[in-house]
């Protein structure tokens, strides 16, 4: 049995997918505030890049991200709770704006290129190994830049929208390593992202991060780390 708890009055934490939250849990009490504050920047971003019919539209509403996460906090404004948690991540926290830049590249041209999925690629790896920083992690910076590497890849597998996109991402994917790297305790919530979505682009289908299966798998990758 998984022991961590949540605050569920948390707003924050109603703003993640399913597996975010899940994979949230294993995450000890000391790493949570900085996970939390990584994943709902990520789902905020993805929502605002699924709402933005232009380009154009969803590169200014980035912008606004990568410069008020860029600036001193004291300059932050007031009520928004993604900048109020990533406060957590003290003097890194403009090493955040690597995942806007990650989203950034998934405003390219449609059908989106390989070269696109890579530099979205590298922007989530880049804020999985910002957070090894902030959790006083930094030997495992590589290892977590990877697996961030892996659930970006995955994700898009599953997630693009033209079939072409899909294929290509899964072909990305699969040229990933076939092992996750080990992280320990407080960054195993990464492992946990990368390793579900790897399974559903197995199973083809979101029951491949949902069922009682995939539960176990979540157990065994995020508190057991096999």
């Amino acid at each position: 049995m998984v022991h961590q708890t949540m605050d569920q009055d948390d707003p924050l934490l109603a703003t993640l997918p399913a597996v975010a939250r899940l994979a949230l849990v294993y995450a000890p009490a000391s790493a949570r505030e900085q996970t939390l504050a990584l994943l709902a920047l990520d789902a905020r971003l993805a929502t605002l890049i699924r709402r933005s019919n232009e380009p154009m539209l969803a590169q200014l509403r980035l912008a606004w991200w990568r410069e008020s996460i860029g600036h001193d906090p004291a300059h932050w404004p007031e009520g928004e709770p993604i900048l109020a948690t990533l406060r957590s991540w003290g003097a890194d926290h403009a090493r955040a704006t690597a995942l806007v830049n990650a989203w950034e590249a998934l405003t390219a041209p449609s059908p989106l290129a390989a070269d696109a999925m890579l530099a979205f690629a590298d922007g989530r790896g880049a804020a999985a190994a910002a957070l090894a920083q902030v959790l006083g992690r930094s030997n495992e910076a590589e290892p977590a830049r990877q697996l961030g590497r892996i659930w970006a890849l995955e994700d898009l597998a599953m997630r693009l929208g033209r079939e072409e996109e899909r294929a290509t991402a899964a072909r990305l994917a699969a040229e990933r390593p076939g092992k996750l790297p080990r992280v320990s305790r407080p960054l195993r919530p990464l492992r946990v992202l990368a390793g579900l979505a790897r399974r559903r682009r197995r199973a083809g289908s979101e029951e491949g991060a949902s069922s009682p299966a995939a539960m176990l798998e979540a157990l065994k990758l995020g508190l057991l780390g096999l």
